[in-house]
């Protein structure tokens, strides 16, 4: 990499910005945009390079469940099932954060992260209210459960789409025999660390449980006829998930799906009525958005200028040639990178390294991929900004004035990381070096 006024500018204005994010002194959204113009500004990425850089496909997944569970949240559906779950614990708070994480983490392995904790994290709030306990081990955890489930199948997390994509050979049942068993001994690692940790949190007075077994469940759910449209749109929108690249000649992005599902709710349910339509519009989480799309040209702007793939490239020559140590740093580096940039990029930019790898000699790079996988899908857990599905639960979280600070996330979710990476180690040693 040659250090010039753009690189060193790159650098500059994406530790300056994010040192700003992490210390929250400015409102994120605004300082990652902020960050995101001084790029253009001081000629590090042009504009049309910003725009490339800008993943339109998530932002469209994003603003389409947030379309089709804002409508859906109008039916009383998730009032109604924070009830249904509390009963079946019998209010017992330790028995709801493990069944709602089990729940979230299946979902996440077939849906994807963001999808699912914009189903699962109103519900979260409406079951704390109905305890009046803290919501937050439940946020955390199901966070944790999100990435962690989704990096257990091929369409769970991005990383791991754009392997397969890569990658032919590895198909939808080769991700889940060679990573399912390692996802699920981190699951209850974790799940169990967490109940650990927030244990004087998960504490319910008896008397408030016994209120709770008594809630009638009639006359939660408001529309009936709403509920079914809504319903409708959610199975279709998740079974053109499910065919995503499954039939050949036509694949929908997950973007385009979600888009799909929430223009064909409002068609349903609002095509003359102005008025809640512009009501549903200005409840997006639009900051979240924005968030995002300076998050990409950030990164953008790193990655144009070479700096992702120099130190990439640089772990890579560190390690000497050796397989075993070149596939632990790719995981190590995976998740450490994966917990402060988008790991969308930076897989990216490891796909075709890995695969240069392959053509200078390397014999077997299967366990380099599985090591990829795991390294950029887990590292996520690492930071607030780690992961989509940790911004949007956040974002969700702070409506119901429960604010999780950068370094409150951190000094939970780092360690769990790194505890994740650790068994993730262990794993590829035992299983393939």
């Amino acid at each position: 990499m040659e250090l010039n006024f753009t690189t060193c500018a790159a650098i500059f204005v994406f530790l300056v910005t994010y040192a700003l994010i992490v210390t929250e002194k400015v409102q994120r959204t605004v300082i990652a945009l902020f960050g995101a113009m001084m790029m253009v500004l001081l000629g590090v990425i042009t504009q049309e390079e910003a725009i490339n850089h800008i993943d339109f496909n998530t932002l469209a997944l994003l603003i389409g469940m947030m379309i089709q569970v804002l409508v859906l949240s109008k039916t009383g559906l998730f009032r109604f099932l924070a009830v249904q779950a509390a009963q079946k614990a019998k209010g017992n708070p330790v028995a709801l954060l493990v069944s709602l994480s089990v729940i979230v983490a299946l979902c996440s392995a077939f849906l994807d992260n963001v999808t699912t904790v914009l189903l699962t994290v109103p519900i979260t709030f409406t079951l704390a209210r109905d305890l009046r306990i803290s919501p937050l081990p439940f946020v955390m955890a199901q966070i944790f459960a999100s990435n962690i489930g989704g990096t257990a199948t091929m369409i769970g997390d991005p990383p791991n789409i754009m392997i397969a994509s890569a990658v032919k050979e590895l198909d939808f049942m080769a991700f889940i025999s060679n990573l399912a068993l390692p996802c699920v001994v981190i699951f209850v690692i974790t799940i169990g660390l967490v109940l650990l940790i927030y244990r004087r949190e998960l504490v319910c007075d008896p008397k408030v449980q016994q209120r709770i077994m008594k809630i009638k469940t009639k006359g939660l759910i408001r529309s009936k006829p709403l509920l079914r449209k809504c319903l409708f749109t959610l199975v279709v929108t998740i079974a053109l998930f499910c065919l995503h690249g499954q039939i050949p000649g036509w694949c929908l992005e997950s973007g385009t799906v979600a888009v799909v599902g929430a223009t064909l709710l409002m068609l349903m349910v609002m095509p003359r009525r102005e008025k809640v339509l512009e009501l549903i519009l200005s409840k997006v989480e639009w900051s979240t958005i924005f968030f995002f799309i300076g998050l990409f040209v950030l990164v953008g702007g790193l990655e144009v200028n070479g700096i992702i793939k120099w130190m990439a490239a640089g772990t890579m020559e560190l390690t000497g040639g050796n397989h075993t140590v070149t596939t632990l740093s790719i995981l190590w580096l995976s998740a450490i990178m994966s917990a402060f940039v988008d790991n969308i990029p930076f897989v990216a930019t490891m796909i075709p390294l890995i695969q240069d790898m392959g053509a200078m000699g390397y014999s077997n790079l299967e366990p380099l991929w599985w090591a990829l996988s795991l390294g950029a899908c887990l590292g996520g857990n690492g930071t607030v900004i780690g992961a989509s599905a940790n911004v949007v639960a956040l974002s969700l979280a702070r409506k119901h004035s429960l604010t999780v600070s950068f370094w409150q996330f951190m000094k939970v979710g780092f360690p769990l990381m790194l505890l994740s990476i650790a068994i993730s180690t262990v794993y590829l040693w035992w299983a393939f070096l």
